[in-house]
């Protein structure tokens, strides 16, 4: 895909079904294909690591593009060329700090992607979270569409519930061109990135949807997936407070409306993380017992057995014993 000057030519880079671009999304669009066609790559680890590399260095001043769209350090004028930083004057998202700036945005890659996202730290109520469990949803989820393509699945209608940056909704639009994606999420900075984020991507079959879960959408769906918000947090920031006991709520309200929209052989992928308590999974007690109801087939395990361990230090977590993050895959029968 070739860089295009002029917000005519940023327009044209862009295909249905999205709506015309602002000049600001244009901006930001080209500026997230000036960053993938200069080779650049970053992985966003948690807050936590991304505090302790940060402290651990000396220098406030950015010196290259990871610096400045990876670690979101500010940056004076000579750290990148004139034309990145004019774009992203034209996105807004170059921010005065002191004698430079700071980007408002973080760009990630992922499987050959770039995906904009929000700077660190991500303490705005509209953040857009991407981070190690986005790494973690993405590669389960990449391995499950292997499996449904080598049994000739066919998708024709999908959804990434609370898609925030889009990871999800693009790997299955990469798998399935043919099917109509919706992108859902409350959260309207990100669907404006998701957009960028498809784009950028080169796909025309995702749209995103301003829904609360799947309250604003209709009909059936042949694969859901999601990575929700699992964490009880204070602030109650939408990428990261699932709300309900030990954070599970949001999960369970998802299972829940999922289980009625999945057409005959349709499938639902939901990465999330649960607090085990006393050896126990509080939340695969109660999603077991709503599957077997429903009459679904499904297989559940731990991903990984330990994610976001300095939680157990807040007193939400008291009785907790790890955080593990897990994999859930229902399907409804064909008949």
């Amino acid at each position: 895909m070739s860089i295009l000057s002029g917000n005519a030519g940023r327009q044209s880079l862009l295909h249905p079904p999205f709506s015309p671009l602002s000049q600001a999304s244009a901006a930001l669009l080209e500026l997230g294909l000036a960053l993938r066609g200069s080779g650049y790559s970053f992985t966003t680890v948690t807050p936590a690591t991304h505090a302790r590399v940060r402290a651990r260095c000396e220098r406030v001043w950015a010196r290259d593009l990871c610096d400045i769209f990876g670690w979101s350090r500010p940056f004076q004028a000579d750290a990148l060329s004139p034309r990145l930083l004019k774009l992203m004057m034209e996105a807004g998202i170059a921010q005065p700090h002191r004698d430079g700036w700071r980007a408002t945005l973080r760009a990630s890659t992922l499987g050959g992607q770039l995906y904009f996202h929000s700077a660190y730290p991500t303490s705005d109520a509209d953040a857009v979270f991407f981070g190690p469990d986005t790494y973690r949803f993405a590669r389960a989820l990449r391995a499950e569409l292997d499996l449904m393509a080598a049994r000739g699945q066919q998708v024709r209608r999908a959804a990434d519930i609370g898609a925030g940056s889009g990871a999800g909704a693009v790997e299955v639009a990469l798998r399935y061109p043919q099917a109509e994606i919706l992108a859902l999420d409350i959260n309207d900075h990100a669907l404006q990135l998701c957009e960028i984020n498809a784009a950028l991507a080169e796909l025309s079959n995702i749209r995103a949807q301003h829904s609360d879960l799947l309250h604003g959408t209709e009909g059936e769906f042949d694969l859901l997936v999601s990575n929700p918000p699992y964490l009880l947090d204070a602030g109650e920031r939408r990428y990261r407070h699932g709300g309900g006991e030990l954070g599970a709520g949001l999960s369970l309200q998802l299972l829940e409306q999922s289980i009625t929209r999945l057409a005959p052989g349709g499938s639902l992928l939901l990465y999330t993380g649960v607090a085990i308590v006393g050896g126990q999974d509080p939340f695969l007690q109660r999603a077991a017992r709503m599957l077997k109801r429903a009459g679904l087939r499904w297989t559940y395990e731990e991903i990984d057995p330990d994610v976001f361990g300095e939680e157990l230090e807040e007193p939400a977590y008291r009785a907790a014993d790890r955080i593990a993050a897990v994999w859930l895959k229902a399907t409804r029968p064909q008949h």
